[in-house]
């Protein structure tokens, strides 16, 4: 449930900063940390994850070349990382193209998310409860919002604090958002990475969920224009980081998986009709002027 965020200036009120997502309108991409492959290879990730470089759109080293303001060698390299991460399809000899979003893709991601998550949100939990065993002032049920961050278990400081800014999201606050809604996912970015901190024991696991995240952001994205969907689904985040705080592991594995079925749901209404992306992009200049 993540899109790189850092600060760009406030998009939404008490919700999050927008991302600093290199796209096609930043221009070359040249003092960004890194090789310029991986300069590259970011910002495409990065225009693909956004929608900017739709499914189905052929990529071409020149044409990229140019846009970013590099050379051809690390484009191309940036082409063959892209192809790994199942973000680009070869679909000819020196064709190359962004991979479609396909609805049987879609379900067996949510398939390995739905296992993966439960357990993540499992052991957040359990961690706020060892948190509590190890210092056992420490507040053992849910604190009023007067207390501070020091009355309870930072696992469960860090999700209540993420909890109570999920609570002001609504469709009102996301219109105030930029047309990509950098803020609400800036925020989901936050919980993501409170949910990282909180497996620092189990990195396998950590490591299987942050292999799947940028397919996730990006069929994410497709409900991007549909403000109560995106308002629901952070209440359903926030209910997540409230049973986590709690430190009640079943409870919040319970609100993951109504949030992964809720987000599958939404998904597949939003999902372009089959082959529509291969459509869009073969067809011909003077069909479409």
């Amino acid at each position: 449930m993540v899109v790189e965020a850092s600060g760009r200036g406030q998009a939404m009120t008490g919700v999050g900063r927008r991302s600093e997502n290199r796209t096609a309108g930043d221009g070359p991409i040249g003092a960004a940390a890194g090789t310029a492959a991986d300069r590259a290879y970011d910002a495409l990730r990065s225009a693909i994850v956004e929608g900017e470089l739709a499914p189905g759109a052929p990529l071409t080293e020149v044409e990229q070349a140019a846009r970013l303001g590099v050379s051809r060698t690390p484009v191309r390299e940036a082409f063959a990382r892209l192809v790994a991460a199942g973000l680009a399809t070869e679909r000819g000899p020196r064709t190359l193209v962004v991979s479609d979003i396909d609805a049987d893709d879609v379900a067996a991601l949510f398939d390995l998310r739905r296992a993966l998550d439960e357990q993540a949100a499992r052991l957040a939990a359990a961690r706020v409860l060892a948190e509590r065993t190890a210092a056992p002032g420490l507040a053992p049920t849910t604190i009023s919002a007067a207390a501070t961050a020091a009355d309870e278990a930072p696992t469960a400081a860090a999700f209540r604090a993420i909890a109570e800014r999920f609570a002001t999201v609504t469709p009102a606050v996301l219109q105030g958002d930029d047309p990509q809604r950098h803020g609400y996912y800036a925020l989901v970015a936050e919980f993501d990475a409170a949910l990282d901190a909180a497996l620092s024991t189990s990195p396998y696991l950590a490591a299987a969920i942050a292999s799947t995240r940028v397919h996730l952001a990006r069929v994410r994205r497709l409900a991007r224009d549909d403000d109560a969907r995106l308002a629901d689904s952070a209440a359903e985040h926030g209910a997540i980081a409230r049973a986590i705080s709690d430190g009640d592991g079943e409870r919040a594995a319970a609100a993951t998986r109504l949030h992964l079925h809720e987000a599958l749901t939404s998904i597949h209404r939003h999902l372009p009709r089959p082959g529509a992306a291969r459509r869009a992009a073969d067809r011909r200049p003077e069909e479409t002027s």
